[in-house]
C-alpha cells in the first residue's frame, strides 16, 4: 500500500534580523517552523539589539541584496504559500517587497502584511510624515493586514482617537482598511474598558468582525506585535479561520508577556514565546 506524502507549506518571512531582543526574525521564524511549516527569510538589516531601550547598537542596511535573493530563488522556480512582512526601514525596500509580491506569489500564496510604522498615537521617528503612503501600496496588495490603532489611523489619513472605544468605530476602521485592498483585517490594541486589552478580525468576505480579549497587562512589552503577527500566520497557513487565528494569536501573545512580567525580565529583552509554543501547537491541533 503507498502513501501519499502532504506536501510541507513554505512561508517565506521578510523582516530585519536583530540579533538580541526577541523581535522580527528572530521571533517570526521559530513560532513559523514549530508548526511544521518551512520558514524561508529575505532579511532586511541586520541589528545588533533592537532599538527599542538600548543604545549604541549596530546597524547594516541589506535592501541592496534583498532583489538578487528573488532573482535567485526565480531560478529554483520556488513556491510559497506565505509571505508575511514586517518592519520595512525606507520607501525603497517598500518599493522592492511590492515588486517581490509580484514575483513571488501565485494563485495560492497568503500575503500578510503588519505595517509596522507608528504606536500610542505617533508615526515611529525614523520615518517621514508621508511614510504612511508607501505602507498603504503594499497593505493594498495584501491578504491580511494587521495594524494597530495608531497604524489605521495613519493608514487611512484620520486623526488618531484614544480609546476605550466603541464597537461602532472600530467596525468602521476595519470596513475602511479593508476597502483599501486587503479582504481580512486585524486590528490590535482594541478595548472598550480599561479591563480587557485585545484584537479584532474582520473578514469582508462575510462582512462578519470576530473580536478577542484577555485582562489587560500594564506595561510595555518590546516585540508583542511579531509575535501576535507570527502567531497569526502559523494559524492561517495551518488552516485556522481569521477568528480563530486572532484568538490564538491573542492568548499565544498575552501567555507570553504574563511569563515575562512573573518571571520580573528586563522588557527590553522581549517576551518569553518560546515557553509558549507546545501550547500553541496544542491549540492548533497539532501533536508532537
Amino acid at each position: 500500500m503507498r502513501f501519499a506524502m502532504q506536501r510541507q507549506q513554505r512561508v517565506v518571512a521578510i523582516h530585519d534580523i536583530s540579533c538580541f531582543g526577541r523581535c522580527s526574525l528572530t521571533v517570526a521564524l521559530p513560532i513559523i517552523s514549530s508548526a511544521g511549516i518551512e520558514c524561508s527569510v529575505i532579511p532586511t538589516a541586520v541589528l545588533s539589539t533592537h532599538t527599542g531601550g538600548f543604545t549604541g547598537f549596530t546597524y547594516r542596511d541589506l535592501t541592496e541584496d534583498i532583489t538578487p535573493i528573488v532573482d535567485h530563488w526565480k531560478t529554483l522556480d520556488l513556491r510559497f504559500d506565505g509571505i508575511y512582512t514586517g518592519f520595512l526601514g525606507s520607501f525603497e525596500q517598500i518599493d522592492i517587497v511590492s515588486d517581490t509580491f509580484d514575483r513571488l506569489r501565485d494563485e495560492g500564496t497568503l500575503i500578510v502584511v503588519d505595517p509596522v510604522m507608528a504606536d500610542n498615537g505617533r508615526l515611529y521617528s525614523i520615518f517621514p510624515e508621508n511614510f504612511p503612503t508607501g505602507m498603504r501600496k503594499i497593505c493594498s496588495k495584501a491578504d491580511v493586514i494587521i495594524p494597530n490603532i495608531t497604524e489605521a489611523c495613519l493608514l487611512l489619513g484620520e486623526k488618531y482617537v484614544e480609546g476605550p472605544y466603541t464597537k461602532e468605530y472600530i467596525e468602521g476602521l476595519l470596513r475602511k482598511l479593508s476597502a483599501m485592498g486587503p479582504k481580512k483585517v486585524i486590528l490590535t490594541g482594541v478595548f472598550f474598558d480599561t479591563e480587557k486589552l485585545g484584537a479584532a478580525a474582520y473578514d469582508a468576505e462575510t462582512d462578519r468582525t470576530d473580536y478577542a480579549f484577555r485582562d489587560c497587562i500594564p506595561g510595555y512589552y518590546h516585540g508583542t506585535g511579531d509575535v501576535f503577527g507570527s502567531a497569526t500566520v502559523t494559524a492561517l497557513i495551518s488552516g485556522k479561520s481569521l477568528a480563530e487565528a486572532n484568538r490564538i494569536a491573542v492568548n499565544f501573545t498575552v501567555d507570553s508577556i504574563l511569563r515575562t512580567r512573573d518571571a520580573k525580565t528586563d522588557i527590553r529583552f522581549g517576551v518569553d514565546f518560546e515557553s509558549g509554543i507546545p501550547k500553541l501547537l496544542r491549540a492548533l491541533g497539532i501533536r508532537r
